[in-house]
């Protein structure tokens, strides 16, 4: 039953990185939970938190207007418990049209299906 109950949390992972990768901000909201918490890479060293479906979907719809090249290429995905890990690499295009990326982590928490915790964390 465990690992029924991981699989299923990674599968939850995956599929709002894909919606990410899509920049569809509603299909990544449907794998968020109401009280979801969000702590972004930015600014250096604890990043802003975000809490809340509302606020988090105001957030990526600002965040994809400004970096609409975003993407996220999963190097490695793996869970414990109600705990998910992934290492990514994200990819942007920037206005005068170079290409950049960073590396990171991202820890996430499922709750009966969603995701209710997305602590992102990058190098550099």
């Amino acid at each position: 039953m465990k690992l029924a109950k991981i699989e299923a949390a990674l599968r939850v992972v995956l599929a709002f990185n894909e919606a990410f990768n899509r920049h569809d901000v509603p299909a990544m909201m449907q794998w968020m939970s109401e009280d979801c918490l969000f702590e972004n890479t930015y600014p250096p060293p604890d990043g802003t938190p975000y809490r809340g479906k509302e606020v988090l979907h105001r957030f990526w719809e600002q965040f994809f207007k400004q970096s609409p090249q975003a993407r996220i290429e999963v190097e490695e995905v793996f869970g414990m418990g109600e705990r998910c890990v992934m290492r990514w690499k994200y990819s942007w295009v920037d206005e005068e049209g170079n290409s950049g990326h960073v590396r990171g982590v991202d820890v996430y928490r499922v709750r009966d299906g969603l995701i209710c915790e997305k602590l992102s964390y990058v190098k550099g």
